[in-house]
């Protein structure tokens, strides 16, 4: 695990403190790189909070390494709202803000949640308004040389791509229609929790891992809490090419929630 820079995700990570403070939180802990969820209340946020987001981030000297689009009230339930015709416009006005965001920050991976499956509406055309979402964000993130995450997730039953297979065929299918810029994002708590073969998913898509985060399975707390190999799968990672930033996107169980990393981890 110590041949990794380590990105502290924001959004649930540092919860005590104001959103805004948190890059310099991780700054103040020796860390670089930050990511976040979507970190604004709706879609299209005002210029003044975008403004005032960018300046949080540039004053504390990290690097935003990843950023999530919109998600819906992820308190609530949602996880995304990509695949939800009814909300077309949102996200597509969303891609603007998120990858200028990015453009501003040096940002080049973006997390495109899928959304639930909801009921009424046929799975098919959520899948439709999916990947034309998709193939629209993938264009606009290949322009200032960015990918789009796509992630398996658990703990929402409604959530349609549980196993890293399934976010691969979501990827296949926009790069059917001409656009090559979306990644798997391979999130191993995710993963484990959802009885996913994590080595062998690994192993068959190595050339489409885009980002990689890490938490303890069971519980999702700081590695050694729980019983996943997470030294084991990132040093599989490694060997097959991957040498991104690993995002910590673990709840924090103790005041030092850092302590399992060696002063010579590169943070």
């Amino acid at each position: 695990m110590e041949q990794y820079s380590f990105a502290v995700n924001c959004s649930i990570l540092f919860t005590d403190v104001p959103l805004l403070d948190r890059p310099q939180a991780a700054r103040d802990h020796g860390f670089d790189r930050v990511e976040f969820w979507w970190p604004f209340a709706a879609p299209v946020p005002t210029d003044t909070e975008v403004d005032a987001f960018v300046s949080a981030v540039q004053d504390a000297g990290v690097e935003l390494t990843g950023l999530n689009f919109a998600a819906g009230d992820m308190p609530a339930g949602d996880r995304g709202i990509l695949s939800d015709p009814q909300q077309i416009s949102a996200f597509r006005d969303n891609i603007d803000v998120t990858v200028g965001i990015g453009e501003r920050l040096g940002t080049t991976a973006f997390n495109a949640l899928y959304g639930n499956r909801i009921e009424g509406v046929d799975p098919q055309t959520q899948d439709e308004t999916a990947t034309d979402n998709l193939v629209a964000a993938g264009t606009a993130a290949a322009r200032i040389g960015g990918v789009v995450l796509i992630e398996p997730v658990s703990g929402v039953p409604a959530y349609p791509l549980k196993t890293a297979a399934d976010a691969v065929a979501v990827i296949d299918r926009v790069s059917a229609r001409g656009v090559d810029s979306l990644r798997l994002l391979a999130d191993l708590y995710h993963l484990d929790v959802n009885g996913d073969d994590i080595a062998r998913a690994l192993d068959a898509y190595a050339p489409l891992i885009g980002h990689v985060q890490i938490a303890d399975s069971p519980g999702r707390g700081e590695p050694g809490t729980g019983a996943l190999d997470l030294a084991k799968y990132l040093a599989q990672l490694r060997s097959n090419g991957y040498d991104g930033t690993v995002g910590l996107e673990y709840k924090a169980t103790r005041s030092d929630t850092f302590d399992w990393l060696s002063p010579a981890v590169s943070k």
